[in-house]
């Protein structure tokens, strides 16, 4: 009995972190952390300490579990209401509210206060502001709002490159702000071919994505519309990059834009789509061209500069 006992416990303490720990999203926070270490490589030109790479990545963990937990509390209703997300802790009633809204704070705060120790100050205010940015502005303000909600709201899921390098350099230089914009153009062709396979799920919940308000034509030229935006805008990254980069930059552009296009026709001719192949691409060409900016950076190759 007493062996029972024991191990009806610890099945219990399981669940009980594996509730908390579903809070925080950690498949996203694998995809966020991906971005951070080629934005330090490249901040600095080579290959940053292995503990400020650690510091980073620890800290900017738990700002994203933060963020993530501190949405859970707040998208409860609407997370009930749809088959993708009814079996989060909150929807299912197996995480009291209050103690994910204290579980998300604690985690805020120490994030920031980790950061701060171990990097520096402008990094741990950045982060700080990208929790704030994606639970007061995304969440609260427009998710349930406009259709518009993951363009802007994508921002805060671009903080991390800046992070990255602010951790590296104490400033916020160019180069970040071009990495942030990749992923700010990136953001909705990734989230709207999610949201045309969810379309149901997001209309049942109430929430105006985009798939649930427009045609199936327009949300796809829209896509394909920021995939040419998102693919020359990684061109700007070339003076400060050499030929690995450029390559892979052309080459993994060229086939994203394809790839949008080619869904689109689909779309407009009528035929049966299967947007969700877009977007595991889409998660796939982001992390190939981030690997691209880490290993130019770690090789040192001469890079293109400017051309004037």
């Amino acid at each position: 009995m007493r062996r029972g006992r024991g191990t009806t416990r610890v099945q219990r303490a399981r669940e009980v972190v594996d509730s908390y720990l579903a809070l925080t999203k950690t498949r996203i926070i694998e995809q966020l952390l991906v971005v951070t270490v080629p934005a330090m490589f490249l901040a600095q030109r080579g290959v940053p300490s292995v503990w400020l790479i650690l510091a980073t990545l620890v800290g900017g963990a738990m700002a994203a579990a933060s963020a993530h937990a501190l949405n859970c509390v707040v998208d409860a209703d609407i997370d009930a209401k749809m088959k993708r997300t009814s079996r989060r802790p909150l929807a299912k009633g197996v995480v009291p509210p209050r103690n994910a809204l204290i579980f998300g704070l604690v985690l805020g705060a120490v994030s920031s206060a980790w950061l701060a120790l171990t990097t520096n100050w402008l990094a741990a205010a950045l982060s700080a502001a990208a929790i704030a940015f994606y639970v007061l502005v995304y969440t609260l303000l427009l998710k349930r709002r406009t259709a518009q909600n993951i363009v802007w709201g994508g921002a805060a899921g671009c903080m991390p490159v800046v992070i990255g390098w602010a951790a590296v350099t104490g400033t916020v230089g160019w180069p970040a702000l071009v990495m942030f914009g990749v992923i700010f153009f990136w953001t909705p062709p990734h989230f709207w071919a999610l949201a045309m396979r969810y379309r149901d799920d997001y209309a049942a919940a109430g929430v105006p994505m985009l798939p649930v308000v427009a045609r199936p034509d327009q949300v796809s030229v829209r896509i394909v519309g920021y995939a040419v935006v998102m693919a020359l805008w990684t061109l700007l990254l070339l003076p400060v990059t050499s030929w690995i980069y450029a390559a892979v930059a052309v080459l993994g552009g060229g086939w994203f834009v394809f790839k949008s296009v080619r869904m689109h026709v689909a779309v407009k001719a009528g035929r049966d789509v299967t947007p969700m192949k877009l977007f595991h691409l889409s998660n796939i060409y982001l992390c190939v061209l981030f690997a691209a900016i880490a290993v130019d950076a770690a090789v040192g190759l001469p890079t293109f500069g400017w051309p004037f």
